[in-house]
């Protein structure tokens, strides 16, 4: 299984074979193209709480059985001396959290994440408003497409939601690299269609894999 940390989920040769397949598909369009990926979308520490508590109070219970010791004078202790470890095993294997989360709450915290880093690295500065993202989160796998103003005005957004999910099935699927090289080439053709590139284009957006 490939690390799950944002870091090390594309190997270098695969990184700079998206800075290649950007700067590709950019030279048809005044586009621009952004890659972004991410650990997770969100700490949900929410869940981490209950999470913890309900294995605390779970695994106190059956300790307290064990010894024949069931009174509220040593399962309260048990809970509280418990609660740590269960909070440290929900932080080192954050997927457990997501049982704890709805799906709503997943949605909303990964477009919320990449709608700021869209303005964080300054996606919406470009001179004809074309940039769009394409960040992927982890944690979730999930992946969200955005575009700016001067492109959702040609291209509807289901486009990227097209995208997208083509994108998060092949993160599932085990297949992330790949599926991020069909992406980025579709966004690319149909940025090429809308937006064919201009005599005076410059490359507004690094092409490199934002981490």
């Amino acid at each position: 299984m490939k690390n799950t940390k944002a870091g090390h989920f594309f190997n270098e040769e695969e990184k700079n074979r998206v800075r290649q397949l950007v700067k590709e598909a950019e030279r048809l369009t005044s586009g621009e193209i952004a890659t972004m990926v991410v650990d997770e979308s969100d700490s949900y520490r929410e869940a981490e709480i209950l999470g913890s508590i309900l294995l605390s109070s779970l695994l106190a219970l059956v300790i307290a059985i064990a010894i024949q010791h069931i009174t509220i004078w040593t399962y309260i202790p048990l809970v509280c001396l418990i609660y740590f470890p269960a909070l440290w095993i929900f932080r080192y294997f954050p997927r457990l959290k997501l049982s704890f989360v709805s799906r709503r709450r997943i949605e909303e915290a990964v477009r919320e994440r990449a709608v700021s880093a869209f303005f964080s690295k300054g996606l919406y500065r470009t001179r004809e408003e074309t940039g769009i993202l394409i960040f992927i989160s982890l944690l979730e796998h999930k992946v969200w497409i955005l575009g700016d103003r001067g492109i959702n005005s040609l291209i509807k957004p289901e486009a990227w939601g097209d995208f997208a999910d083509e994108l998060a099935q092949g993160i599932r699927g085990g297949r992330a690299f790949e599926a991020l090289v069909d992406v980025v080439r579709k966004c690319g053709t149909i940025l090429a269609e809308h937006f064919p590139r201009r005599a005076d284009d410059t490359n507004e957006l690094p092409d490199e894999l934002i981490i």
